[in-house]
């Protein structure tokens, strides 16, 4: 016989002497993540080692406190650990397309920007002020006369010998040429020249020909000596400028000679200064053409000359931990910023912009896996950059463009980082299956379990917990009782009396809600009368849906009898989660039976509104009535079973037991009792397995029933799911009051002898059941359809046979 269950068996209360306070002001504050010791342990082993691939992904249920432990972990961890490096992007004169990367100990990026502005700042000042002393003029001067002194000269003895000669030097438009002149010194005209004798004429053409030789000679001579002088000012102009630059250079470099790179790079800078001079020369603004014109004066860039500080870790205090919100390509990657001039998009080095992963080189980054890979590009780039060790910043969109563009390619850093991937399981399990790549990079799994034991200390630290929350938050404190509410609130979530929830997120907000309802009360401590009130408030702003539910069956709009018996109806007993909130609804569950050879069919499979595990069910379901009633002789059997008034996909197993009781009621006509509901899973021997949600179910049933009026009701359910119970103190106080029953069974036949107050009946050895029982009944019942059956196939034999022999005789005559 099936025993009820008592009251204590309902519920687990928490022991109110495990306390050795009277509030939560009487303890401190809970330092570190409680339950989670598999997770820590595993956190501690990938933090800690450094070889390739031990990247973390932690995975865990919502509100198990994840981001919280990786932070609080992180941070302790990465303050004891060094700074890493500052890193700049500096000019590249020998490829400007490809910006070099510069990396200094920490701090000294910022104060390495500021001596390159500084040394910029001083050579516009002291470059001027060179080529403005006497020194630079008068050496000037000295070349420049020298020149013009030899090109007097040249000219001078040239024109004295032409002279002589009757030929004078004219300016043309083709250049200088030697021309006659007359004695006057006027030129020959065209009509003189040609007056002349032939003799004349010709020797005039000689004579002129052979200065103009030597004219072509001066003027080369000339162009050599300009060369000369050109080369000759070019020289005292650098060394003039490396008088007034060589020194600041060599300061910086001896300030940096630490860093090969730097000092490369400042050779090449005074290098480009030396080349580029006229662009520290002041110039005189041009005169406009009109009056009330201005000419602005032309503008010299020294961007170049600039240091792009991307990462300073001046101010960090050990390793440095980014947590990114947004983890898209450009955030994570960095990006490189465009300005419009004149219509155009223009760029530097100047305007590279630096990524999370930048920031967190050198430390740590953690990134939500569900954003990750919502954004196009990121997880691809990311394991890229693990797995090459560097950050590159590129323009992904360069491969989807027709035309390519020129684009800075700027040298890729070195990336040292550990990455930390949160997730749900479904997540990780996706990557770790789908994704070959996935497994070589992320080697550790942080799994955050979603309840604990409940242990004596265990409770201590929910009491902890609590204590931690008040004080953060400045909230009333807790009395024991508020405290062991709590804890029971815990075991509720957990589904399970010997078990309580991590998920502290839900924790605390009931700890927040309740310090509400005391204070709106003119409470000073909040008490379990006050966690009640939070609870019950917190379902009522949820079950709306529910409670309309209810109402629709009420009013007979979803019909579900409570009261009397029903031949081959039964109620079950489902749960339906709305994300924020789940409850249980009653189901009424049909079946009917008739003479044929179809089996048992699944009305909602036939119409596609069964999942497949409830398929699975109802094919049990026939497995068992085969090793049941079929040891001796097959049986034959049309049926269907269905869930009635079902408007939406119906899945899982935990109705297995019901649907079997309305079959067999239906097969021996024996009715069900409707004011006892089941829930219950059963294996293939009659094995009644544990469910799901039988807090739900059984409150939902009992709700109804309430409302309808408490007589003798109850549900069965698995004996498996004791230990999960954890109900509404007022279904406690219906079962104290013998009010609402809850049987637990272990045997499929337990929970039909309830619902019937028939005998099961035990199989005799001959494969017979005892007469009074069901399983009698539902044999007998069996017996006449396979009868029914082999009568009407007799039948149609014979009038087969007939029809055979009629044929026969006509084909005779």
């Amino acid at each position: 016989m099936v025993m009820k269950l008592r009251p204590e068996e309902l519920y687990k209360c928490c022991d109110l002497s495990i306390f050795r306070f009277d509030t939560t002001d009487d303890i401190g504050k809970f330092e570190g993540t409680i339950g989670q010791e598999r997770a820590l342990r595993s956190l501690d082993f990938g933090l800690g080692l450094i070889s390739k691939g031990f990247n973390i992904y932690v995975l865990g249920e919502s509100g198990t406190g994840k981001m919280r432990t990786i932070r609080t972990l992180l941070n302790e961890r990465a303050s004891k650990e060094s700074v890493p490096s500052d890193w700049c992007y500096v000019y590249n004169f020998k490829d400007p397309d490809n910006p070099l990367a510069v990396s200094l100990d920490p701090g000294k990026g910022v104060v390495f920007q500021k001596d390159m502005d500084t040394l910029i700042k001083n050579l516009r000042i002291e470059i001027p002020k060179a080529f403005e002393s006497k020194e630079y003029e008068k050496q000037r001067s000295k070349i420049l006369e020298e020149f013009q002194q030899k090109q007097k000269s040249l000219f001078t003895s040239l024109e004295e010998d032409a002279m002589a000669k009757g030929f004078a030097i004219r300016k043309a438009v083709t250049g200088l040429l030697i021309v006659p002149i007359k004695k006057n010194g006027e030129p020959l005209t065209e009509e003189e020249f040609a007056a002349l004798d032939e003799k004349t004429r010709k020797k005039v053409e000689e004579i002129g020909k052979m200065l103009q030789e030597k004219l072509d000679d001066v003027v080369r001579a000339v162009r050599e000596a300009e060369k000369l002088v050109k080369d000759m000012l070019s020289r005292l102009e650098r060394e003039i400028a490396l008088a007034a630059v060589g020194h600041f250079i060599e300061e910086l470099k001896e300030k940096y000679k630490g860093y090969e790179k730097i000092v490369a790079y400042l050779d090449a800078v005074k290098e480009d200064i030396l080349s580029h001079l006229d662009d520290f020369k002041i110039t005189e603004e041009q005169a406009p053409p009109l009056p009330f014109m201005k000419m602005p004066k032309p503008e010299v860039s020294f961007v170049r000359y600039t240091v792009n500080v991307i990462v300073n870790n001046a101010d960090c205090k050990g390793a440095p931990v980014v947590f990114e919100s947004n983890p898209t390509y450009l955030n994570l990657f960095g990006r490189i910023e465009y300005k419009v001039q004149y219509g155009m998009a223009l760029t530097d080095f100047s305007m590279i912009k630096a990524g999370s992963l930048h920031r967190a080189n050198g430390g740590y980054i953690v990134i939500n896996a569900l954003d990750l890979l919502r954004n196009i590009f990121s997880y691809d780039a990311l394991k890229r950059s693990i797995k090459n060790k560097e950050i590159k910043i590129e323009d992904v969109w360069e491969q989807y463009r027709l035309l390519s563009t020129t684009a800075l390619k700027p040298e890729p850093i070195p990336l040292d980082v550990k990455v930390i991937l949160v997730g749900n399981p479904y997540l990780y399990y996706l990557l770790y299956n789908l994704d070959e790549e996935y497994k070589e990079l992320f080697k550790v799994k942080a799994d955050f379990d979603s309840r604990m034991p409940r242990t004596n200390e265990n409770i201590e630290k929910y009491a902890f917990f609590v204590a931690s929350c008040q004080k953060e938050e400045n909230l009333l404190p807790f009395d024991r009782s508020g405290v062991a509410k709590i804890v029971e609130y815990g075991s509720r979530l957990a589904e399970h009396q010997d078990k309580l929830s991590t998920k502290f997120s839900y924790i605390a907000d009931i700890i927040r809600e309740a310090h509400y309802w005391a204070k709106n009360a003119g409470s000073n401590i909040v008490k379990a009368e006050h966690v009640t009130k939070a609870i019950e408030e917190k379902i009522y702003r949820a079950n709306r849906i529910e409670e309309r539910i209810r109402e629709m069956i009420l009013e007979d709009t979803l019909i579900v009898e409570t009261d009397g018996e029903k031949v081959g109806q039964v109620n079950g007993l489902a749960v339906l989660d709305l994300g924020d909130y789940s409850f249980g609804k009653p189901s009424r569950i049909t079946a009917r039976t008739y003479t044929g050879k179809a089996g048992v069919v699944n009305i909602e499979r036939e119409t596609k509104m069964s999942g497949k595990i409830h398929e699975k069910a109802i094919m049990i379901i026939s497995s068992y009535l085969g090793s049941k009633y079929a040891t001796k002789r097959p049986i034959s059997l049309s049926a269907s079973i269905t869930f009635e008034q079902l408007y939406e996909m119906v899945e899982g197993d935990s109705a297995t037991c019901a649907e079997l009781y309305a079959l067999l009621s239906s097969i021996s006509g024996v009715p069900l009792k409707q004011n006892i509901a089941v829930t219950g899973s059963m294996d293939q021997n009659g094995d009644v397995q544990p469910i799901g949600g039988v807090n739900e179910k059984i409150e939902g049933f009992f709700d109804l029933c309430k409302v309808r009026g408490l007589d003798g009701h109850g549900v069965i359910i698995p004996k498996r799911n004791i230990k999960h119970l954890m109900l509404r103190q007022e279904v406690v106080d219906a079962v104290k009051d013998n009010k609402f029953f809850i049987y637990p069974i272990e045997k499929m036949e337990e929970g039909l002898e309830i619902l019937t107050g028939m005998s099961a009946g035990v199989q005799r050895e001959d494969g017979t059941y005892p007469e009074g029982t069901i399983n009698y009944l539902v044999m007998k019942r069996l017996e006449e359809i396979s009868e029914a059956l082999e009568k009407k196939k007799e039948k149609e034999e014979e009038k087969a046979a007939e029809k055979k022999e009629g044929d026969n005789n006509a084909n005779n005559k």
